[in-house]
């Protein structure tokens, strides 16, 4: 008995260090082995919640051989926390800081929590719309051109795009725009520029999320291609300190522009690029800002899954 309470508490020390310092994948061990849960049970309790995650998924996970990535592995880095009674955040935490370095600067971004739950809440704003993720649209390129105003705010942007239908009957692509924390999407408003119209509107004000409709004038057939423009007034957030696009599939070519004002003129400006939200950014390229335009900008020749974007840096 006295030597089973000696484990326990040996285990117990053991999960409180890994939960303090990490890494991810060492704390997910410990806390599985502290509630003497075999990894099938944990499954089970995944179930329950709504999550699937297979047995070799979580082994995997717990050896470090693999971090969670998609929505729904990520989701269920949320009910790990309950399920294996560990205090709101702590793994999330953890795997947000997977692949830094020591002493490295964290840079001043959008959180992994908040990514996660932008997911979740585009999933449901997308149901509602009768949408899913796959538009039957290919993107063959796509121009985005992004205003910071003033008072360092995201004003908006607008976006072109080219795309090719794989699938027959396309009449409508999905607009997604994520607005900077303590952004209201509510106030926001969605303009079409060229060869479509707008459609129903929806937005989830907490992850400042929003989502349009935008409706072609005609069905578009497997292999027919359509080149369309919209825009997105924003400047209800804070300064802006990045702008990010999250490609779930590869595509064509990609540009993204970052144009500021004269009263407010970032000190540094640099690309980045991200294989997921719970990945380390790397690929990092300094960018020269125009004196003339005021404006910096990266190209993406042809575009893989992930994440790509620009950050800058304020006085």
């Amino acid at each position: 008995m006295r030597q089973s309470k000696q484990h326990a508490d040996v285990a117990t020390a053991e999960l409180e260090t890994a939960l303090q310092g990490g890494p991810f994948h060492v704390a997910l061990r410990a806390a599985i082995a502290t509630r003497g849960l075999p990894l099938q049970r944990v499954q089970h309790h995944l179930s329950r919640y709504g999550v699937k995650v297979g047995v070799t998924s979580l082994s995997y996970w717990q050896q470090g051989a693999r971090r969670p990535q998609r929505p729904e592995s990520l989701r269920a880095v949320r009910a790990l926390e309950e399920i294996l009674q560990l205090p709101d955040e702590s793994l999330v935490r953890l795997l947000a800081q997977a692949g830094e370095r020591p002493g490295q600067a964290r840079p001043a971004a959008r959180s992994y929590r908040a990514l996660v739950e932008a997911s979740g809440a585009l999933e449901k704003l997308l149901a509602e719309l009768g949408a899913s993720l796959d538009s039957g649209l290919h993107m063959l390129g796509q121009h985005e051109r992004v205003r910071i105003g003033s008072r360092r705010e995201l004003s908006g942007r607008d976006s072109q795009h080219i795309v090719r239908a794989h699938k027959d009957g396309i009449d409508r692509y999905v607009a997604v725009h994520h607005g900077d924390p303590g952004c209201a999407p509510e106030r926001m408003t969605v303009h079409a520029l060229e060869n479509c119209r707008t459609g129903r509107v929806r937005w989830h004000h907490d992850t400042g999320v929003l989502v349009s409709e935008l409706l072609f004038d005609t069905r578009l057939r497997i292999g027919d291609t359509c080149l369309f423009r919209y825009g997105v007034e924003d400047g209800t957030a804070g300064a802006s300190r990045e702008y990010v696009r999250d490609f779930g599939s590869p595509g064509g070519q990609y540009a993204l522009e970052v144009r500021f004002t004269e009263e407010a003129l970032p000190v540094h400006c640099h690309r980045f690029t991200q294989h997921s939200a719970a990945a380390p950014r790397s690929g990092r390229q300094e960018l020269a800002l125009s004196e003339r335009h005021r404006s910096v900008h990266m190209v993406e020749p042809r575009v893989r899954s992930g994440i790509v974007g620009i950050g800058w840096d304020w006085e």
